[in-house]
């Protein structure tokens, strides 16, 4: 995969949540090609050690896994600080984990609905509180969250999913004007129907993603590296004065 070059990401440490697989994968591989240190959580174990031995023979460096399940908040700010302790203050935060899990209204129970939002819209909140205090130090960073058009299209089959991904969109502008006077951003990606081996495996049968594809303006599947291409433009000074902004990839879909 080729990526754009911004010279301003090297040596900057960079903290990814979901790293394992998908589009987290995507985003470890190409921020360290750039020369960053990167630190990613996963519950994955297996999955990420192969994912750091990968980068580690693509790059020459290795990335720092931290096993964390992201529902844990004291987890999850605890391996914000250790990632801080040994790669140096966070410049760069991309808060990505999530589970898309099918669900219906009928017979969703209040923890189900508890469990996906503290997978999916909560962690976001606590790992910006933990790597704020860094990013203050070093005179400004760049938080990045995912979402989904999902949100943007309202699509049916998984209701907490698409509450929670809205919900990244407004947390993202409440944060960008709140951390503003810091010289932190804060903004999302917003991408379409992302062709990662758990969408191969689970829902993208040929009939569906043929409807995907009439409904996109562009008629190509959108990949994980595409997703890690915005990724890297929002974290880097290329997009110094974009802040609050929901930058969706989605072919042209929504």
């Amino acid at each position: 995969m080729w990526y754009s070059t911004y010279t301003d990401l090297q040596d900057n440490t960079v903290f990814i949540t979901g790293g394992d697989a998908g589009i987290g994968a995507a985003c470890v591989d190409a921020f360290t090609r750039q020369g960053a240190r990167v630190a990613f959580v996963s519950i994955a174990d297996q999955a990420a050690q192969q994912l750091c031995e990968t980068v580690e023979t693509r790059t020459g460096a290795k990335p720092l896994f931290i096993h964390c399940d992201i529902r844990d908040v004291d987890c999850l700010q605890a391996a914000v600080a250790r990632a801080e302790a040994e790669l140096g203050p966070l410049g760069v935060l991309i808060n990505n984990a999530a589970r898309d899990d099918r669900h219906s209204l009928a017979d969703f129970k209040p923890e189900q609905w508890d469990d996906s939002l503290n997978t999916n819209l909560r962690p976001h909140f606590f790992t910006a509180q933990a790597a704020l205090p860094g990013m203050k130090r070093r005179g400004g960073g760049s938080i990045i969250n995912v979402g989904s058009n999902a949100s943007v299209l309202g699509l049916a089959g998984y209701s907490s999913y698409v509450t929670a991904k809205a919900g990244i969109v407004g947390l993202t502008k409440a944060l960008a004007r709140e951390l503003g006077p810091d010289n932190v951003r804060v903004n999302a990606l917003v991408p379409g129907w992302v062709m990662t081996e758990r969408q191969k495996r689970l829902w993208a049968t040929p009939a569906a993603v043929q409807e995907c594809l009439r409904q996109q303006s562009l008629k190509t599947t959108i990949s994980a590296e595409d997703v890690a291409q915005s990724a890297l433009f929002l974290a880097s000074r290329a997009s110094a004065m974009i802040t609050g902004h929901a930058l969706i990839i989605d072919g042209g879909r929504a």
